[in-house]
């Protein structure tokens, strides 16, 4: 047999190693990035949460709106410079996807920390007062996902009407957080036993200020930066432009949320950790009024595709069985016929096939 005869073939397997080597060659830089912005990501939020419960406990703010609007702000600073920039870019409904997306991937979170501790259950030990601000997540998305499909053509003073009430109740109903929060923690009762406490003898509001300004500003820094490299992986392994691709791209920009909670489960402050995820997909449906700002062509929520309704609306069912699941205590973690985290999981995940199976 002539030697020569396997050239081609071993002609193209080389050719496809040495395109292999280029791929793998330009995906390190982008992993590394993802490492290194993603360890930055994973320690602001550390310090914030820690910081956040310290300012909790030397003032009178409470847990619930230190968590629903102070914390839940900070880490979702990200969105607001990314989904502003996406409006700006004419890329509205990748925005919009973005901020539905975050508020049903809080309600994942707050399924799968409820399930992480072995011997307490979080939603069981969430005082009833944090209700109040998953009233205000439920209503402001409720509205959100409306608007994308009724919305007027018109302004008033160069402000959109949707986006500007949406602006009004959040700032109302945080207000309202406020007021009940404070009478609620002065009858506060004592730390989970076993649980380590965020406010020493020796720590000082300023110190704690501090602390959460440098967490946040770590957050606004490298957050973006986490979820570009990990737009720019998938997108070189080839999974940017699959299902599977997007959706694991959507958890890059909830990885503060899930590490300030957890860090706030472990310190023992539940009421901080479900407060930062249901003042997170509170604040997500606010940035429509920076973004409808920097539409240049006309509401923003006139450009949206209708699918963005049936993901705001499957975000407002996550998040009521979450509050149902509070006000519920059930015994059972996986049960499918009582509101819990198990229950949560389910819907969540039905909620994802049927976003795949309209949106595709």
């Amino acid at each position: 047999m002539n030697p020569t005869s396997d050239w081609p073939s071993s002609w193209h397997a080389g050719a496809i190693s040495r395109s292999a080597a280029r791929k793998v060659a330009a995906m390190t830089p982008v992993a590394l990035s993802i490492l290194a912005s993603g360890v930055v990501v994973v320690i602001a939020g550390i310090i914030l949460g820690r910081a956040a419960d310290r300012i909790a406990d030397l003032t009178y703010l409470g847990r619930v709106w230190t968590g629903a609007v102070l914390l839940a702000a900070a880490t979702s600073l990200p969105e607001l410079v990314t989904d502003v920039s996406a409006v700006r870019q004419q890329t509205p409904n990748l925005a919009a996807g973005d901020l539905f997306g975050s508020s049903l991937t809080n309600m994942l979170i707050l399924a799968v920390i409820d399930l992480l501790p072995v011997r307490q259950r979080i939603l069981n030990h969430t005082r009833v007062n944090v209700a109040l601000a998953a009233c205000l997540a439920i209503i402001l998305n409720a509205l959100g996902a409306a608007f994308t499909v009724v919305h007027s053509t018109r302004a008033f003073l160069g402000l959109r009407p949707e986006s500007t009430l949406l602006l009004i109740i959040y700032v109302a109903g945080t207000r309202a957080v406020y007021r009940h929060g404070v009478k609620a923690e002065e009858k506060s009762p004592p730390r989970a036993a076993g649980t380590d406490s965020a406010a020493g003898p020796g720590c000082s509001l300023y110190r704690a200020v501090g602390e959460f300004v440098v967490g946040a500003a770590l957050i606004f820094v490298a957050a973006p930066e986490f979820a570009r490299s990990a737009a720019s992986f998938a997108k070189l392994s080839g999974l940017g432009a699959s299902f599977v691709g997007t959706w694991l791209l959507g958890f890059s920009t909830t990885l503060p949320e899930f590490v300030t909670s957890l860090t706030a489960v472990r310190i023992g402050a539940f009421d901080l950790a479900v407060a930062t995820l249901f003042g997170s997909s509170a604040f997500n449906v606010v940035i429509f009024f920076p973004m409808d700002l920097a539409s240049h062509g006309g509401s923003v929520f006139g450009a949206l595709d209708p699918v963005h309704a049936l993901s705001g609306s499957l975000a407002v069912v996550l998040m009521s069985l979450g509050l149902a699941a509070i006000v519920y205590r059930t015994d059972w973690r996986l049960a499918l016929l009582e509101p819990g985290s198990g229950l949560m999981l389910a819907s969540y995940a039905l909620a994802i096939l049927l976003v795949y199976a309209y949106a595709g």
